[in-house]
């Protein structure tokens, strides 16, 4: 039996030209109160097939055409075949069943992770037999400075150089093109990193490697949410974090299989990144170039046609994916829109016009909230941090280990729920409980060394709170920001995410050795139990969810003013929440939050002041 067309919206990019938004009561969707009517029709997608160089698939665009303008049955849509009525239905009755390609792109993505992991695992090793070769071992401050800057210098490159230029090498030579010169970075500053003969030509290299890994972690999280349907757009995109995951577990492997090298233990740690980066760079272009950096980049549909053909199992989801996408940058272009704007003006955008301003502090949010939870000082200092808590040398390399493998592990349940659940809901379920885990494990050190309870439970919460943070924190963040900014401000707006998360990270790997001094574990653990806790508060105030929407329909989700959100988790969900799962009223009521303003378009440029009663 057919379904009606209606069934498959969530799949499609529709037009968005003012059509009112609901927010779902329960995960904080924007739900369109209607399908939005466009200004085409089957002669148009003759038209726009003769245009861009598609008239051999005049008839397949046709059906498109026919499928985005109304409700009709699938039997109704002139020249349906079966197996295009089959690829339909599958879209959300079998959503995972795609083509090969897909899967084989997001598999190359996924080794730019493993590469991404791997290199800042290495360091962990290397901190206990490094700073000792170059002479920095002591408990000085000018040393303990030193040793900060050189795990740190990664971050600051990425936050000052390599994010930035993921943009203008995005642009000139594609998503393919920008994963390759990141990779020939990595792949030169991880060789020079283990051939460094002191601490000034390591810390150089380290540079290096955080402006090649900036533009790969500000490129391939985008390319393939790009590849994606929007379906399953978030548990594919949780692959780069899961993968990421993997190749710290390797790292941590590496680190404790090179431990028995002596002296030259650091150098193989730090070598050891190369190897996923050789198979990147001989596959990449083995995947076809993302479809939206043909259409964002002289407006080749035809070429983005070609390439989503690759990606999805008929031609006929294809061209209604594109034709879409056609209908929805024309009608914003009649308004006047701000594709060609300047790189220095767009950056400007990210936090002057309201609908990419929302996504920008969306972003922000999570991406600094990764960074408060504390995950990347256990990752980057877990082997001193289990000898502060009185493990051997090999003991903390091996329980080092242990916390990669659940790392990598607890990301699984992500691909799963990531489009199920919900981003912001994964979030606020999993960061109290870190919280409490985290809180706990810094208690853990009090108890004394001699106890078998002080390894057991420094150890046990350690592997919780990583078990928590693998699918929720540790995914979302990146797959968030990859999303949220429109096709026009894509690669900046994630240069920017990318940028906030490496700052953040900068500054935690710079003072953590001075905190650890200062506060002891048990201290620093508690200080980030609270900031957990901050997080907490943040990603409920100001992160909207995202999840089951094209990357077009997100423009509904940002088109709620911030301070409209905020009073309504404030005001109504916070409420309802206390009483529907502390007090136990199954008959609470959530009203749903209306949006009294109708979605603005992105060609509508306003800046901030102009609207005061919009805060963001």
């Amino acid at each position: 039996m057919s379904k009606p067309i209606a069934d498959h919206h969530e799949s499609v990019d529709p037009v968005s030209t003012g059509s009112p938004s609901r927010r779902d009561t329960s995960t904080g969707d924007v739900q369109s109160q209607g399908y939005p009517s466009t200004s085409g029709s089957v002669l148009d997608a003759h038209a726009f097939t003769e245009e861009h160089h598609l008239a051999r698939y005049t008839e397949v665009f046709e059906k498109a055409a026919t499928i985005i303008h109304g409700e009709v049955d699938l039997d109704s849509v002139p020249g349906m075949t079966t197996s295009e009525a089959q690829a339909l239905q599958d879209e959300t009755e079998n959503k995972w069943r795609q083509p090969k390609m897909l899967y084989f792109t997001i598999l190359v993505c996924s080794l730019g992770a493993v590469e991404q992991g791997w290199a800042q695992t290495g360091m962990n090793g290397a901190n206990l037999g490094m700073p000792k070769a170059f002479g920095i071992d002591s408990n000085s401050k000018h040393d303990a400075f030193l040793l900060g800057l050189i795990n740190s210098g990664i971050y600051l490159s990425v936050c000052l150089l390599g994010a930035w230029l993921s943009d203008p090498i995005n642009t000139r030579l594609g998503r393919r093109g920008a994963v390759v010169i990141g990779s020939i970075l990595c792949l030169i500053s991880n060789t020079g990193s283990s051939l460094s003969q002191n601490w000034p030509q390591l810390l150089l290299f380290r540079f290096i490697l955080g402006t090649g890994l900036g533009i790969n972690a500000s490129t391939v999280s985008v390319y393939a949410g790009e590849c994606a349907p929007s379906t399953i757009r978030g548990g594919l995109a949780v692959s780069w974090q899961l993968w990421t995951a993997f190749g710290i577990f390797v790292g941590f492997v590496t680190n404790a299989a090179a431990y028995g090298f002596g002296d030259t233990a650091w150098r193989l740690q730090l070598a050891g990144p190369v190897i996923p980066t050789i198979p990147l760079l001989l596959m990449v272009y083995m995947c076809p170039e993302s479809p939206p950096w043909f259409i964002k980049n002289g407006q080749r549909y035809d070429l983005a046609f070609h390439s989503l053909r690759q990606l999805r199992n008929s031609d006929l989801q294809a061209a209604k994916e594109i034709y879409s996408t056609y209908l929805q940058r024309r009608a914003r272009s009649m308004l006047g829109g701000w594709e060609q704007a300047t790189r220095v003006r767009k950056i400007a955008e990210l936090f002057t016009i309201r609908r990419i301003r929302r996504a920008t502090t969306a972003s922000y949010v999570v991406m600094l909230s990764q960074q408060l939870c504390g995950i990347n000082i256990i990752a980057y200092y877990s082997s001193t941090i289990f000898t502060e808590a009185g493990f051997s040398t090999s003991g903390a390399l091996f329980a080092s280990c242990i916390f990669g493998f659940v790392n990598f592990i607890g990301g699984f349940p992500a691909v799963l729920t990531m489009d199920t659940f919900g981003r912001r809901s994964l979030l606020l379920l999993t960061l109290p409980l870190m919280a409490v885990t985290m809180l706990g494990a810094g208690l853990s050190f009090k108890i004394p060394t001699e106890s078998v309870a002080h390894f057991g439970l420094v150890a046990t919460l350690i592997y919780l709170f990583c078990a928590l943070y693998s699918p929720g924190m540790g995914p979302v963040p990146f797959t968030y920001s990859a999303e949220v900014f429109p096709l026009s401000h894509r690669e900046i707006g994630m240069s920017f995410a990318v940028a906030t998360a490496s700052f953040w990270a900068s500054v935690l790997s710079l003072t953590f050795p001075q905190i650890l001094s200062a506060l002891q574990p048990q201290g620093a653990f508690a200080l980030y139990a609270g900031l957990n806790i901050v997080a907490v508060i943040l990603v409920f105030l100001l992160v909207p969810e995202t999840r089951l929407k094209t990357l077009d329909e997100l423009d509904d989700v940002f088109s709620i003013p911030t301070r409209d959100f905020v009073k309504y988790q404030v005001t109504e969900y916070l409420p309802w929440l206390m009483r529907r799962y502390i007090l136990r009223q199954e008959n609470a009521h959530l009203p749903p939050l209306d949006v009294e303003e109708e979605y603005q378009a992105l060609g509508e440029i306003d800046y901030e002041g102009e609207e005061e009663e919009d805060m963001s």
